[in-house]
């Protein structure tokens, strides 16, 4: 998405700050979806594998709920990610009912390859803000989240 239209600036009602992350979710996950088309993936296939990088060894529900979809969404996913060699299965010494998902070489290599790109989606994105604003606006999405993480839903 292009910069905000005027009906996005002060003038008029004021956007809920929850209607601009939204955007802005939506405009990333569009972003990288274009990116990553080309090495056969989508954003949320890009997400499960980014979050499998970070840390390995999930099963699909913990895997389903940081990739915000559904555990048959994600199940489905891991699927295909499996048929592609770049993720494996493994049950769980704990309950063998629980596969936990970690990421093979092929899907390592196919994350190094997307990292310049989506590195670039971000610079864009982060283009007009300093290194300052930069740092606050993480620092503050990270106590939003937190927040949230921590306090019931209504």
């Amino acid at each position: 998405m292009s910069g905000m239209s005027n009906e996005d600036e002060q003038d008029g009602p004021v956007i809920r700050t929850a209607y601009l992350v939204k955007r802005l979710e939506l405009a990333v996950k569009g972003h990288i979806d274009i990116a990553v088309r080309p090495h056969g993936l989508t954003a949320t296939q890009y997400t499960a594998l980014t979050s499998l990088r970070n840390d390995p060894g999930q099963s699909s529900a913990q895997l389903a709920r940081r990739s915000f979809v559904s555990a048959q969404t994600m199940q489905e996913l891991i699927t295909s990610l499996d048929r592609r060699g770049l993720v494996t299965r493994t049950p769980s010494p704990d309950n063998r009912r629980v596969l936990h998902v970690s990421l093979t070489e092929d899907g390592e290599a196919v994350l190094a390859k997307l990292d310049d790109e989506v590195d670039r989606i971000e610079a864009d994105m982060l283009a007009d803000l300093d290194a300052g604003q930069i740092s606050a606006l993480r620092e503050a999405l990270g106590r939003c989240i937190r927040r949230l993480d921590t306090h019931p839903r209504h």
